[in-house]
């Protein structure tokens, strides 16, 4: 990343062009200068690449994928010690892909992200699994496909656990979800970092922090503005607030881009409610 360019302005450049040429990890680092608006990117990526660059030296004589994977799991989790804080799952710090490389600590979606970015450089074409309750990679190989849960510690996982996984996420619910086929489909870039930034969402609305929500929201419509609920939701934010205008321009956009919406009666009584406020306030 140029140095004299602004973290909005290079986020603006890789959205413009096409999703299968962006950095997972740049984007990420990028979305983070939001909490963390002096972290040098450029230095968080080189260090990526040096992460990178030892792991392939030492798997250099492997022409096996699953040995590759087992070496990339050894390096990354044993190693270097990346692994999951599941003692304060919630910690915002585990969605900022700055402090995952700090801390060495992270949730599955940004422990995913290391591990893909990381293993892209032993050309085992790693893809991002965006499965209810646990985000996990899986890769392909000449026996088949794999799925790995880098939450912990890269381990394989068969029928039996994924079964497992939806059921302690879900309940006996689990059963009336799609089938797995699915649900192991490989997730676009675009889906991975929404993803991400709705943990951060849901992570500031928990803790009643709603500019920091709403910011969130803002880069998820600026990624994927096809979203349909987040533009309500985002004038929901606004209208919290007490920012009436930017609400009602969210709310008649969600009307415009969601025909037949089970919302569509409370956004339209909002609006009614709204556009009466701003009235009075000439």
């Amino acid at each position: 990343m140029e140095m004299n360019i602004s973290p909005n302005e290079r986020l603006s450049e890789i959205i413009r062009t096409d999703e299968s040429e962006w950095s997972l990890a740049e984007v990420a680092l990028l979305i983070a200068t939001v909490e963390y608006p002096e972290i040098d990117v450029p230095h968080y990526l080189q260090r990526l690449e040096q992460l990178a660059d030892t792991v392939a030296a030492r798997a250099q004589g492997f022409s096996s994928p699953l040995d590759r994977v087992t070496e990339l799991n050894l390096f990354l989790f044993e190693d270097q010690g990346f692994g999951a804080n599941a003692d304060n799952y919630y910690d915002p710090r585990n969605s900022f892909f700055n402090q995952v490389l700090d801390r060495r600590l992270g949730i599955p979606i940004t422990l995913s992200i290391l591990y893909m970015e990381v293993g892209k450089r032993l050309s085992l074409g790693l893809q991002g699994v965006s499965f209810p309750g646990r985000f996990l990679v899986k890769f392909a190989h000449a026996q088949g496909e794999i799925v790995l849960d880098p939450f912990a510690g890269g381990v394989s996982l068969g029928l039996t656990d994924l079964e497992a996984l939806l059921k302690s996420s879900f309940g006996e619910a689990h059963g009336q979800l799609p089938p797995l086929g699915q649900l192991l489909a490989a997730a676009g870039k675009k889906d991975i970092l929404v993803r991400l930034l709705r943990n951060l969402k849901s992570i500031y609305l928990h803790t009643s922090q709603t500019p920091k929500a709403l910011a969130m929201l803002d880069l998820m419509l600026f990624i994927e503005p096809g979203l349909v609920d987040e533009w309500r939701e985002r004038g929901e934010l606004y209208q919290r607030l007490e920012c009436f205008r930017p609400a009602l321009q969210d709310y008649q956009h969600y009307l415009d881009v969601a025909a037949g919406t089970t919302h569509g009666d409370e956004v339209r009584r909002r609006i009614n409610e709204l556009s009466q406020r701003v009235l009075l306030l000439h």
